[in-house]
């Protein structure tokens, strides 16, 4: 069975002292490395968030704050602090990172009118990535998912990619929640395991 790592998101502003840090996310940086140079895998993606500065999730930019929830564009929308601004520092893959080994990358959340949590496509499946094309076209039947953060965008990256019929893994130990509340990120394990997902580690 042909398989595929998708490194989500282990940019700058989601690590230690980002302007979107998730807690710990450093710790995962090894592990990552470690799994990318085991030349197990058939493709490796990275993924980044690649937002213009204008983009409609921060809040800056709807005179709300930080936390707050509203509706754009029809869906519900949290309201994020400026982060992962096309061509700064926080929008570069962490230093640490080894994306040597990368076969395929990939910039999202680009559409300054939605967020794109998942790899696969925007928030409100309207611009797809042509990810799943990607990978169907190399015959990769088998996903394994780590990075950044896991009840946002490893999250909906996992749920897209088994709705799409690829067997679909999580390395626990690859990944962080936000936790914006306490649960999040334990509840976020339980329904990945509700749709099919498979927790490794």
């Amino acid at each position: 069975m042909k398989k595929a790592l998708i490194v989500v998101d282990v940019q700058n502003d989601f690590c230690q002292d980002g302007a979107l840090e998730v807690p710990y996310a450093n710790e995962i940086i090894p592990y990552i490395n470690e799994l990318t140079n085991g030349n197990s895998y058939d493709e490796i993606i990275f993924t980044q968030d690649w937002h213009p500065s204008g983009h409609k999730s921060f809040a800056s930019n709807n005179r709300r704050n930080v936390g707050e929830n509203i509706i754009l564009n029809g869906i519900p929308q949290f309201m994020w602090p400026d982060h992962c601004i096309q061509n700064t520092f926080g929008a570069a893959f962490h230093k640490d990172l080894d994306i040597s080994k990368g076969t395929h990358f990939i910039k999202k959340g680009t559409n300054i009118e939605f967020d794109s949590y998942s790899a696969f496509q925007d928030n409100n499946a309207f611009v797809k990535t042509g990810l799943d094309v990607f990978l169907k076209d190399r015959g990769i039947e088998l996903v394994e998912i780590c990075g950044l953060a896991l009840e946002y965008c490893v999250k909906y990256t996992c749920l897209d990619a088994a709705k799409l019929g690829f067997v679909v893994c999580l390395h626990f130990q690859g990944t962080r929640a936000v936790n914006v509340r306490p649960n999040n990120g334990r509840d976020t394990i339980y329904e990945l395991l509700e749709n099919k997902v498979s927790i490794l580690g």
